[in-house]
């Protein structure tokens, strides 16, 4: 009975001074905080609820691409002319829109982000020495993100261990072609004969998110992938500032499905004229679900997605690369039930959308829009990369411009003259549990090595890779004996491979030509193509 005497002692206080508490009453329900009580401010202009950003402050910007971009908010910013800004997010939208308007205009110093992508004018001025970045991977950006909002200084984690992320010397800015400021060595660990690095936490003064709705107490509901970033930004910086597209009673979510609670709500806008722009505009034509007559074109690139397709085992969780590894979801076979994920935040991926299914808020990590199976779920990025990190992907296929004799991995920058960033991949490469394939050409332009004895390039992971498939010949890779060749494609040679491959190789004695391979797999190497070959893919 003592609880239950203590509750009602509190009831008849908080009703005692109900009067006089005002704002810290309601209903009958008093407020204690041991910190200032923070509740939630509605806006009507995004230029009052970011007029406070001074300059030189460091603002956490939630999106994945242009998914979920907190447009108002941006273009209030532009407004204010607010400069030397250091900026947190994963990459910085496109030339002219999201936050790739800000750096037009100069108002960004210092981007700190996992992933550059297609955005010309990002790439531009980091290597001219006009922009300071840090590249992280992905995953560890969700994890210091998240850890900075939960109070956690800082993680340990084998992402990045033997890369630049780890020795140090990545460029953040670079200065007459050489590199002025580099990034610091991490502290190393070992735990149970693993090797981690030392990740800090990251928090801002700002940060600005983009929602789906709100209710007016000010807790948010995200819609479909647009969760991304924005979700644990909203918990890691001294004032959050959310933008949504629709403001509804209280009382019109159910509790269980609020996925910010107010309390990490400090500014509120409803947001106008949403543009939604879309990266990659992928569609497939109603007509291309009708059969197609004649055997497939055998190029380079579909000898590498059908032969990748056999890597497929039914019950699998895979996470699939854009570009080739994404397309040889194409070939699954109608007897597997294979579960895609993508790192921004899905899983049950399926094909892409008929024009009248284009969704903004669902695209993958390619940026591509699409759609999802029955069952299919959505998730922020942190949560994503638990997936990733606690090794529960089965499988991961990406491309590559390097992969050595022990299977080191590179496939992110080109020190000085191209930067795309890692993203996802170094930590996709990072977990021993997760087949790792490589999918690529066999040789670079001018038919210089991409299979090498030794990365030239910045490593992406170390002795990572499992298989490499090309449109030559399919390897396995030890991390301690090296490359063996198990399967030569039909009319091709051992010497052949040995001519365009930087490294000796041991050749199995039970090498199969690639096209018997296929046969003796007996998978219809073929199932699908109709609806979904790449040749009848839309691009807009």
């Amino acid at each position: 009975m003592a609880p239950l005497r203590l509750l009602c002692s509190w009831t008849r206080l908080c009703a005692s001074l109900r009067g006089s508490w005002g704002p810290g009453s309601k209903g009958g329900v008093c407020y204690f905080s041991t910190s200032t009580c923070r509740h939630t401010k509605f806006y009507k202009d995004p230029v009052e609820a970011v007029k406070d950003i001074p300059d030189g402050a460091k603002i956490l910007v939630g999106s994945f691409g242009l998914c979920g971009i907190p447009e108002n908010l941006i273009r209030a910013l532009l407004k204010t002319g607010v400069k030397g800004l250091t900026a947190v997010s994963n990459n910085a939208g496109v030339d002219n829109f999201g936050l790739g308007r800000l750096l037009r205009s100069k108002q960004i110093k210092h981007m700190i982000s996992s992933y550059v992508g297609e955005n010309a004018e990002f790439e531009r001025q980091y290597l001219s020495g006009e922009l300071e970045v840090e590249l992280t991977p992905q995953g560890t950006l969700a994890e210091r993100i998240r850890a900075g909002g939960a109070g956690v200084p800082a993680f340990y984690t084998s992402t990045g261990y033997g890369t630049l992320v780890q020795e140090g010397g990545a460029p953040i800015k670079y200065k007459d072609g050489s590199i002025a400021i580099a990034s610091k060595p991490r502290e190393v660990r070992e735990f149970n004969g693993q090797h981690f690095i030392l990740e800090e936490a990251i928090t801002g003064d700002f940060v600005l998110v983009k929602a789906w709705k709100a209710d007016s107490a000010g807790n948010i509901i995200f819609r479909k992938s647009a969760q991304n970033f924005n979700l644990p930004m909203c918990k890691a910086a001294g004032t959050t500032v959310v933008e949504v597209e629709e403001i509804v009673d209280v009382g019109s979510f159910a509790p269980e499905d609020i996925h910010i609670p107010k309390i990490y709500v400090h500014c509120l806008i409803k947001g106008e004229k949403y543009e939604k722009r879309i990266e990659r505009l992928s569609t497939r034509k109603q007509e291309d679900v009708k059969a197609k007559s004649g055997k497939p074109g055998d190029n380079v690139r579909e000898r590498i997605i059908k032969r990748a397709a056999l890597e497929f085992e039914d019950g699998m969780y895979a996470n699939l690369g854009i570009g080739i590894p994404l397309l040889a979801s194409n070939f699954i076979s109608p007897n597997m039930t294979i579960h895609l994920q993508s790192e921004n935040g899905i899983l049950g991926l399926d094909l892409y959308p008929f024009e009248n299914e284009v969704d903004a808020d669902l695209i993958n990590a390619g940026k591509e829009t699409v759609t999802v199976l029955p069952g299919a779920s959505y998730f922020s990025i942190d949560e994503s990369f638990v997936m990733i990190r606690g090794g529960h992907v089965n499988l991961t296929m990406l491309g590559a411009m390097q992969v050595s004799k022990y299977g080191d991995l590179a496939n992110w920058m080109i020190p000085g003259k191209m930067v795309k960033g890692m993203g996802g991949a170094m930590y996709l490469v990072s977990r021993p549990k997760t087949k790792v394939v490589v999918t690529m050409e066999h040789s670079a332009k001018g038919n210089t090595h991409k299979i090498m004895e030794k990365c030239t390039l910045p490593l992406t992971g170390k002795q990572c890779v499992n298989h490499i498939i090309t449109e030559k010949a399919v390897f396995d890779v030890d991390s301690k004996k090296g490359l063996t060749l198990i399967e030569l494609w039909e009319g091709l040679t051992v010497d052949d491979v040995k001519k365009s491959t930087g490294y000796d190789f041991a050749v199995s004695p039970k090498h199969a030509n690639a096209a018997d391979h296929n046969l003796k797999r007996g998978i219809n190497i073929y199932h699908r193509l109709c609806v979904f070959h790449f040749n009848h893919i839309e691009f807009q």
